[in-house]
């Protein structure tokens, strides 16, 4: 399957520390690991490394970083022909410390004031998916309306005004823990599973044509199937670094939905690729193997099939076949509203009712997801190439 990521890069550096550092006093460091990294780049490069046909297209500078990050993605065979660089400003870097005492991580982005976006928006390829890290509003916009078909999953983070405008136009909003409360306007108590409800009947109520996906940290993540919200753990692992595992989540998220996973079986490899990244230093580094993936897959969640030798099959008479099947029209259509039926949401052996979603039917294509999705003009800059 053909991926297009859309979004920014950067150009990671982390550095293992024994304690967080006391102001005013000087550290020797003698361990550093060097990555590419941004959210759309390391989803990317996941799907590179798995087998996928992964495109990049994001704006890297005319710097050392810039071409370090484009060789690393062309190492797992990721297609850079849409990068464009700027030779104005340099490639974002990103300083990360991480305590090997605990695994926490403090992040430090050093990035330019005037940051450019993607202009050219040139896409002579037709993606089954496009990705967006939510960064390049214009220019994933574009790729939308151009790709009508193509399943469309944003990673939404940071709240702001053009993130919450393009999740109406895509099909999978993928949204971390803070922006799910930002937007709800309330609070997740993980001891309260209806805190958890409510926090997901709210997401709906803004966005209720979309399939909605929250990440819960190290808590697992939070979708929902046949109308019953539910809570998949994330898998018990040493943490090291913590630093890919939210981009590695998307990434795979990102290789299920191209590859036809059921959402059950997406969420469960998507926190077993994140669960075991957390054990490994650096972000891309981190990106298992596909292959590992699935042995832990089939280990802990695969059921065994018993095949039955199948009985034998009588020869059918003639007076024993089944009828002609009668006109489509004659047929009654059940109404939903006849069904009792009331699906409930379980957590932690609680048992409350589930959110009310509308029945709307999710399309298969971006063409019927939300509203109408707002067209946008290229603009060339000669300073982009």
């Amino acid at each position: 399957m053909t991926i297009l990521n859309i979004g920014k890069a950067s150009y990671d550096i982390t550095c293992p520390i024994d304690e967080y550092p006391i102001e005013g006093t000087k550290y020797l460091l003698n361990e550093k690991i060097e990555s590419g990294g941004g959210t759309a780049a390391n989803v990317a490069y996941l799907l590179g490394k798995w087998g996928e046909t992964s495109y990049f297209a994001g704006v890297i500078g005319s710097d050392d970083y810039g071409t370090k990050l484009k060789k690393e993605l062309e190492q797992v065979m990721v297609k850079t022909e849409l990068i464009e660089v700027s030779y104005e400003v340099g490639t974002p870097v990103s300083v990360v410390l991480v305590n090997k005492k605990n695994g926490s991580r403090t992040r430090f982005d050093i990035v330019s004031n005037t940051q450019p976006n993607l202009k050219k928006y040139d896409y002579s390829i037709n993606p089954d998916v496009i990705f967006s890290d939510g960064k390049e509003y214009s220019a994933t916009i574009n790729a939308l309306n151009k790709f009508p078909r193509a399943i469309s999953i944003v990673d939404a983070g940071r709240v702001n005004r053009d993130l919450l405008e393009l999740c109406k136009f895509v099909k999978y909003i993928v949204c971390s823990k803070g922006f799910a409360e930002s937007v709800s306007g309330l609070k997740i108590d993980y001891n309260n599973s209806a805190s958890l409800v409510n926090v997901y009947k709210k997401l709906k109520q803004k966005y209720p044509n979309n399939e909605i996906i929250v990440t819960l940290e190290n808590m697992g993540a939070m979708y929902i199937v046949n109308g019953e919200i539910r809570v998949m753990p994330g898998i018990k692992t040493q943490v090291v670094d913590p630093s890919g595992a939210g981009d590695i989540f998307h990434g795979a998220f990102a290789y299920c939905m191209a590859n036809g996973f059921d959402m059950e079986k997406a969420i469960t490899y998507s926190n077993i690729a994140a669960g075991l990244s957390l054990n490994k230093m650096g972000g891309s580094p981190s990106i298992p193997m596909l292959k590992e993936v699935i042995s832990y897959y089939n280990q802990k969640f695969k059921k065994e099939v018993v095949i039955e030798e199948a009985p034998k099959v009588e020869e059918v008479k003639e007076e024993d076949k089944l009828p002609d099947i009668p006109d489509a029209a004659t047929f009654k259509v059940i109404d939903p509203k006849d069904l009792e039926a009331i699906p409930t949401f379980s957590i932690g052996g609680a048992s409350i009712p589930a959110v009310g979603v509308q029945n709307v039917p999710i399309a298969s294509s971006n063409e019927n997801i939300g509203s109408s999705i707002p067209i946008v003009t290229p603009n060339n800059d000669q300073n982009v190439q």
